[in-house]
């Protein structure tokens, strides 16, 4: 009898329930509301689910994490491993050429000039830098956290582990996927607090036929020329060009549908699941975190303020021909952003189609925060 119940006790205390913190509750409903938001209202459900979730692993069972070090027979958790991947800079950079083989760059080659809106948007970025060094964090940090305001997770990431800022990756992570997610709601305040209905309702013209040399050759000169300037950016702007490439050269289909769809998707899991779990309630739950979370959403209203800015300037420069709305594209979420600007512009006139307008200045805002975290790596001599 003695032995059934030791051994019952045994399993008992062997249960999450004895060994876990208020804090782990805590972020186990964050998780919970992650997929809630996720699965009920739509919020970027292929990113949300799989950081819910493994937020939700990491708390109930810490050691899915465990690093190899810290193991007893050198077996690290199996999350440690996918989240190794993200401090290499791997995932980061095959998502961009995953992006780079999804997206269609002509309405960028057809209007240079979205150029000038994507660089505008990155204002958040510079804004949030000096914001976090005025908050106590060293420059190195700083320049991590000031990337949220990009809208651009992977490039997060990447500058993250870059900069050797793991330990606050999990956080900048978890705060640029959530504003990404959270641009349908982020976004159209300040879009309509800054155009007026005049504005909103500007008809653009159509969009000039862009050829298949021109878009063969884009991704091929931008590479050339970013990289011979800020040759850090190699990493992202070149998996993004590549993805590109492959694309428009018609000659790689194979490896086109792969970038795009199996490849991409896998490293999103993979991706989604580590970030997810770097948010344990020991690494989480403390007062940087909540700054964090606070200078990531400046710098996302700033950056969407800056596009939408330069927007009314180039409005009024051209006589009313650019919708100012296209310039909140800037920001790098792509295709979200854009299919924003499409949705409050088409509230001010449902006649009005903005949507492959401002997917000039969403493809120049990928290039721009690629560009951003080139010049901080560059900066800090990375």
């Amino acid at each position: 009898m003695s032995y059934v119940t030791e051994t019952v006790s045994n399993l008992i205390h062997q249960t999450a329930f004895f060994n876990l913190t208020w804090g782990n509750y805590l972020m186990i409903l964050v998780a919970c509301l992650f997929l809630y938001l996720a699965i009920k209202h739509g919020f970027e459900p292929l990113l949300l689910v799989p950081i819910a979730f493994g937020m939700l692993l990491v708390n109930i069972y810490p050691d899915i994490m465990l690093r190899v070090e810290d193991s007893a027979n050198g077996v690290g958790g199996l999350l440690h491993y996918f989240y190794l991947l993200d401090e290499w800079s791997i995932l980061p950079s095959l998502i961009f050429m995953g992006v780079g083989a999804m997206t269609d760059f002509g309405p960028l080659i057809a209007n240079p000039k979205s150029f000038l809106m994507g660089a505008a948007a990155q204002l958040g970025i510079y804004v949030a830098y000096f914001l976090a060094i005025f908050l106590g964090f060293n420059g190195k940090a700083a320049a991590a956290i000031s990337i949220i305001g990009g809208a651009d997770g992977p490039t997060s990431i990447f500058l993250a582990g870059k900069l050797g800022q793991t330990a606050l990756m999990g956080p900048i992570a978890v705060a640029a996927y959530s504003y990404m997610s959270l641009v349908p709601i982020i976004q159209p305040p300040i879009m309509k607090a800054f155009t007026t209905e005049k504005e909103r309702k500007i008809k653009m013209e159509q969009l000039r036929p862009v050829s298949k040399l021109e878009k063969i050759l884009f991704p091929i000169v931008i590479t050339i020329v970013v990289c011979l300037i800020l040759p850090t950016t190699a990493p992202l702007v070149g998996m993004l060009m590549l993805g590109n490439l492959f694309r428009e050269s018609g000659v790689v289909k194979q490896l086109t549908e792969t970038a795009s769809n199996a490849l991409m998707y896998i490293v999103v899991i993979l991706l989604g699941t580590s970030v997810g779990a770097s948010t344990s309630a020991e690494a989480f739950l403390n007062m940087n975190t909540l700054k964090i979370v606070v200078l990531g959403l400046m710098a996302f209203c700033f950056g969407t303020f800056g596009g939408v800015m330069l927007g009314k300037l180039m409005c009024k420069l051209s006589g009313g021909k650019i919708n100012p709305l296209i310039g909140s594209a800037g920001v790098s979420a792509v295709p979200m952003a854009a299919r924003v600007s499409q949705k409050v512009g088409a509230e001010a006139d449902p006649t009005n189609f903005l949507l492959m307008h401002a997917m000039g200045p969403n493809v120049a805002g990928v290039i721009g925060t690629a560009v951003a975290a080139g010049t901080f790596m560059a900066i800090f001599g990375v």
